[in-house]
C-alpha cells in the first residue's frame, strides 16, 4: 500500500511550482493515483468481515483495520506528500476537492479504527478466558467481568455505544459460550462417564448459560442508573433464544441422569447377594442400560433449535420408558409396606397406593397410542408388554388385600364390640393404699377404629363391604362423640386423683369408693354396643364434677391453714435493737432482754394463728362428715396429717431462727457491747464470761421454749389437751416441747452456738492479756512500797525510775485501741484504760509527795548541821 512518488523535482517555493503547468500537471497525475489507491483500501476495508463466529475475530478485524488505514494515514503525513497538496491547492486544481473527500474518509475510517482497537482491547482477557479457559468457576467468573468492560466500553466509546455495533458483539459472545457448553456436554462421551460426574458437567453448563443472561440483565440495571442516555435495550430473543433453549436441553439431561442414577441405586451390588433372583436383578440393570443407549447414538445435535422435535420424542421415550420401570421397581419394592396417603388406613391406602401407581403407568401407555411413531418402535412394544405385566401384578395385589381384610374384619369386628367401655390397671374392689391404686382406661380398641375409616375408604374405592362394618361405619360420629366424652371424664377423675395427697384420700375414701362403684359400670357392664352409654357418661361426669367442688374446697381450707403455717414459720424470733450510726450499743443483758420481750410479743401473733387451725379443720368436718365437734372419727387421719404438720413447722421454725442466731454470733458486726475493767488481782470482762454464756443459753431455751405455748390436740381431735393436773400442787400442759427439744437439728444448733461463743469469749480475754504488763500499777501495795522507800531513803535517781514508768503508763494507755470489735460483741476498753491512768497518776503523785518529804527533812537536817557548826 505504498502511495507513489512524483518524479518532478519540487525543489522551490510551493507558489512558484503552483504556477508551472508542467509541474502541476505531473502532480495531478500523480494526485488521481493516490485517490484511487486509498478508495480501493477504504472500500475493501469496509467489506471486510470477521473470519469466525467468535467475539475475538471482531477484535482481530478491527486490527487489521487500523493496521492497513495506519501505514496510509503514516505515508499521507510525509513532507513530499503534503507539499505535493499544497501545490495542488495553490494552483486551486479542481481535483484537489475529491482528492480532499478522499482524505477525509480515510482520517474518519482510522480514527474510528483506533478507538474500536483500543477499548475492545479492553475485553481480550475475558474473551480469552472465555474461549480458552478451563473449568466452569473460570468461565463463571469471567461473565461477570467481561459485561462489566461491555458496560464501560458502551458508556466511554465514540463507536460502540450503538446497537448495530454493540449487539453483533454480544451475539458472537453468546455464541462462544454456546461452544463452550457443547464441548464440555459431549453426549456421545458424557453417558460413559460416572454418573455424578456427568450431573456435575450438565449442571454446570445450564448455570453457565443461566449466568449468562442473569449477568446481561443486571448490567441492562447497571447502565440504566449510570445516568447514561443511552439504555440497553437489544432484542433478547437474538441473544438468548439458543442459549435458554440449551439452558432447557441441560435441564432434561440432569433428569435423564438423576433417573439413571436412581435406578443404578435400585440395584445395588449387595442386592444381587441376598435377592433370591439374582439374575433378575442382572436383567434389569441391563433394561437401565438399554433405556438410556439412545441417547449415546444421536444422529442430530440435541442442542440445535433445528433438531428440537427430534428430542423431544427422545425424552418422551425415555419418560414413558422410565415411569414404567420406576412404577414397576416402586411397586415391588413397597409391596409389604407401602407409602400411604396421609389419614388412610393400611389396607385401603395399599390399594389407593397400588392404583395409584397404575394410573400413572397407564396414563403413559395412553401418550403412547396417541403418537403412533414411539409405539410403532420395537422399544415401544417391549413398554406396551411390560405394562401389562405390571397392571395385572397390581390386580392380583388389590384382590389379595381386600379379601384378607373382609374376612378379618367379618371374624373380629363382632369381637370387638362385645369390649366393655373401660379397662383398670388393677381390681376395684382393692382396697384403699394410695391415691392411684385404681386407673381407669378407654378400651376403645384402635382395631375397631381402623375398621371404620377402613369400611369408608374402601366404600370411596368402590369396592363391597360386610354389612356389620357398614352398620358401625355409619356410628362413627357417635363413636367418636363416645370416646371423645369418656376420655375428658377419665382425664378429669385422673387429674382429680392427682391433686389429693395420701391424707386427702383417706379423708375423702368414701366418696372415692363411691366414684369407684359408678365407674365400675363401664368396666364390668356395659360394651360398645350397649344403649346406656351416653347415661353412663353423664352420671360420672356429675359425681365427678360433684367430688370435684369438694376437693376444691378442702383446698382451698387446706391452703388456709398452710398460709397461717407459713407466717408462723417465717418468724424471726430474734430481733434486735437497732443501733443508729454513733449510738451507743446495747449492754450485754439489756441486749437480751429486748431479745426475749419482743420475742413474746411474737409468740402472741403466732399462737393466735395456731388456735384458728382446728375451727378451719371443723369446717372441713362439716363439708366431709356434716358434723362439727372436732373430733370425727372420719376426720382422726386428717387431724394427725396437720398435727404433724405443725410439728414440722415449729421445728423448722426453731431450727432456722438458732441457725441465724448462730449466723449472727460469727457475723463481723457487733450487736452489743461489754467492758474490761479490773477485778484485783486480775483484768476480766463486765459482764464476765460466764453471765455471757449463761445470758447465750437462756436465749437459746427461750427460742425452743416457744414450743411450750402450741399445746398438742386430743388423740384423734383437733381440740386443744386441757391442763393435766398430776399432782395437787403439779398442772402438767402436753405441748410439742418435748418431741421437738428431743430434735437431734436443734440439739446441735445448740451446740454450735455456745461453742461459738466460748470461743469469742476466749479471743476477748486473750485480748486481756495484753494489759498484764501494766499490772504492777494496781497490785502494787502502794503503802508498803513507799514505806520501803521512806525507810530506806534512796538516791533521786531511783525516784526518777519510778516516776519515768509511772509517767510512761499513764501516757502509753491513752494511745493503745480502746474498742475492740469482734463477731457480734464489742469489747469497750476505755473504763480499763481510764482506771490505769489513775491509778498510774496516783502514783506519781505518791511518789513525788515522799520525794517531797525526803527532801525537806533532808534540808532541815543540814540547817540543823550548820547552826551547831
Amino acid at each position: 500500500l505504498k502511495l507513489e512518488m512524483p518524479t518532478i523535482n519540487l525543489d522551490g517555493e510551493v507558489t512558484v511550482l503552483a504556477t508551472v503547468p508542467e509541474v502541476v500537471q505531473s502532480l495531478k497525475s500523480c494526485a488521481v493515483t493516490w485517490q484511487k489507491l486509498i478508495s480501493r483500501v477504504l472500500q475493501e476495508q469496509l467489506e471486510k468481515v470477521p473470519e469466525g463466529n467468535g467475539p475475538l475475530a471482531e477484535i482481530d478485524l478491527w486490527r487489521e483495520k487500523n493496521a492497513t488505514l495506519s501505514a496510509l494515514t503514516e505515508q499521507i503525513k510525509l513532507p513530499e506528500v503534503q507539499k505535493v497538496l499544497e501545490i495542488l491547492q495553490e494552483a486551486e486544481s479542481e481535483f484537489t476537492g475529491d482528492l480532499q473527500i478522499v482524505l477525509s474518509d480515510l482520517k474518519k475510517h482510522h480514527m474510528e479504527a483506533q478507538d474500536n482497537v483500543k477499548f475492545l482491547s479492553t475485553l481480550e482477557r475475558h474473551l480469552k478466558n472465555l474461549s480458552a479457559g478451563t473449568g466452569a468457576d473460570v468461565i463463571s467468573n469471567t461473565i461477570p467481568s467481561l459485561l462489566n468492560a461491555l458496560r464501560m466500553v458502551w458508556i466511554m466509546s465514540r463507536h460502540y455505544n450503538k446497537d448495530e455495533r454493540m449487539v453483533p458483539l454480544l451475539e458472537r459472545i453468546s455464541w462462544e459460550i454456546s461452544i463452550r457448553v457443547r464441548k464440555v456436554v459431549d453426549l456421545q462421551t458424557l453417558f460413559r462417564e460416572d454418573i455424578a460426574a456427568a450431573k456435575i458437567k450438565v449442571t454446570e453448563a445450564k448455570t453457565t448459560l443461566e449466568q449468562w443472561k442473569k449477568c446481561y440483565f443486571t448490567t441492562c440495571t447497571q447502565v440504566e442508573q449510570s445516568g447514561s442516555e443511552r439504555y440497553w435495550k437489544f432484542d433478547v430473543k437474538r441473544l438468548f433464544e439458543k442459549t435458554d433453549y440449551m439452558a432447557s436441553i441441560c435441564q432434561e439431561l440432569h433428569d435423564v441422569f438423576q433417573v439413571t442414577e436412581e435406578l443404578y441405586n435400585i440395584f445395588i451390588p449387595e442386592l444381587t447377594t441376598v435377592t433370591e433372583n439374582p439374575r433378575g436383578v442382572d436383567k434389569l440393570r441391563r433394561e437401565v442400560n438399554i433405556i438410556i443407549s439412545p441417547m449415546e447414538d444421536l444422529t442430530f445435535d440435541p442442542f440445535s433449535m433445528e433438531s428440537a422435535h427430534d428430542w423431544a420424542l427422545v425424552m418422551e421415550e425415555f419418560r414413558e420408558d422410565v415411569i414404567v420401570d420406576i412404577v414397576k421397581q416402586i411397586f415391588v419394592q413397597n409391596l409389604k409396606d407401602p407409602p400411604l396417603y396421609k389419614n388412610h388406613p393400611p389396607v385401603a391406602g395399599a390399594i389407593s397406593w397400588s392404583r395409584s401407581l397404575f394410573r400413572r403407568i397407564h396414563h403413559t401407555i395412553i401418550r403412547f397410542q396417541e403418537v403412533e411413531e414411539l409405539l410403532a418402535t420395537e422399544r415401544g412394544k417391549e413398554v406396551k408388554q411390560k405394562y401389562l405385566q405390571v397392571a395385572k401384578k397390581m390386580k392380583e395385589y388389590e384382590d389379595q388385600k381386600y379379601r384378607h381384610w373382609r374376612d378379618r374384619t367379618e371374624q373380629i369386628l363382632p369381637l370387638l364390640l362385645k369390649d366393655t367401655l373401660l379397662t383398670v390397671s388393677s381390681p376395684a374392689e382393692e382396697p384403699v393404699t394410695t391415691k392411684k391404686s385404681v386407673c381407669f382406661a378407654l378400651n376403645f380398641s384402635p382395631e375397631l377404629q381402623e375398621i371404620i375409616f377402613e369400611t369408608k375408604y374402601m366404600e370411596q374405592l368402590g369396592l363391597p363391604v360386610p354389612e356389620m362394618a357398614r352398620y358401625v361405619a355409619l356410628q362413627e360420629d357417635k363413636y367418636l362423640r363416645y370416646t371423645s366424652k369418656l376420655k375428658v371424664m377419665l382425664d378429669r377423675y385422673h387429674k382429680l386423683m392427682d391433686m389429693m395427697n395420701e391424707a386427702e384420700t383417706k379423708l375423702l375414701d368414701d366418696y372415692v369408693q363411691e366414684l369407684w362403684k359408678i365407674l365400675k359400670a363401664g368396666h364390668k357392664r356395659l360394651t360398645w354396643k350397649s344403649v346406656g352409654i351416653g347415661e353412663f357418661i353423664v352420671q360420672c361426669t356429675q359425681t365427678i364434677g360433684k367430688f370435684e367442688l369438694l376437693v376444691l374446697q378442702i383446698h382451698n381450707i387446706s391452703e388456709d391453714i398452710s398460709s397461717k403455717l407459713r407466717s408462723i414459720e417465717s418468724t424471726n424470733l430474734f430481733k434486735f435493737p437497732r443501733s443508729e450510726n454513733g449510738d451507743k450499743l446495747p449492754e450485754a443483758k439489756e441486749f437480751f432482754d429486748y431479745v426475749k420481750c419482743e420475742q413474746v410479743k411474737d409468740v402472741v401473733h403466732m399462737v393466735r394463728k395456731y388456735s384458728a387451725i382446728p375451727q378451719l379443720l371443723i369446717e372441713v368436718e362439716g363439708r366431709v362428715a356434716n358434723t362439727n365437734s372436732g373430733r370425727s372419727p372420719k376426720l382422726a387421719s386428717y387431724y394427725a396429717y396437720w398435727e404433724h404438720r405443725i410439728y414440722q413447722v415449729l421445728t423448722q421454725l426453731i431450727v432456722k431462727n438458732l441457725q441465724a442466731f448462730n449466723a449472727t454470733v460469727l457475723a463481723n458486726v457487733p450487736l452489743l457491747q461489754i467492758e474490761a475493767v479490773i477485778s484485783v488481782p486480775e483484768v476480766t470482762l463486765q459482764p464476765n464470761a460466764s453471765e455471757i454464756e449463761k445470758m447465750t443459753v437462756q436465749a437459746i431455751q427461750d427460742c425452743v421454749e416457744v414450743s411450750k405455748r402450741f399445746v398438742r390436740w386430743m388423740h384423734g381431735t383437733c381440740i386443744e389437751c386441757p391442763p393435766q393436773h398430776v399432782k395437787a400442787d403439779e398442772v402438767v400442759t402436753f405441748s410439742f416441747y418435748s418431741d421437738i427439744s428431743q430434735s437431734p437439728l436443734i440439739i446441735e444448733q445448740a451446740v454450735l452456738i455456745t461453742g461459738n461463743v466460748n470461743k469469742l469469749l476466749a479471743s476477748l480475754n486473750k485480748c486481756l492479756n495484753q494489759w498484764k504488763k501494766y499490772d504492777l500499777v494496781w497490785k502494787s501495795d502502794k503503802g508498803a512500797v513507799l514505806d520501803r522507800l521512806a525507810a530506806e531513803k534512796p538516791a533521786c535517781v531511783i525516784f526518777d525510775e519510778h516516776l519515768q514508768f509511772y509517767m510512761k503508763v499513764a501516757q502509753e494507755v491513752t494511745q493503745r485501741t480502746l474498742i475492740k470489735d469482734e463477731q457480734f460483741i464489742r469489747l469497750q476498753l476505755a473504763p480499763l484504760a481510764s482506771v490505769v491512768q489513775e491509778n498510774a497518776k496516783t502514783w506519781v503523785m505518791s511518789l513525788g509527795k515522799l520525794l517531797n518529804e525526803l527532801a525537806r527533812e533532808e534540808l532541815i537536817r543540814l540547817q540543823d548541821e550548820i547552826q551547831v557548826g
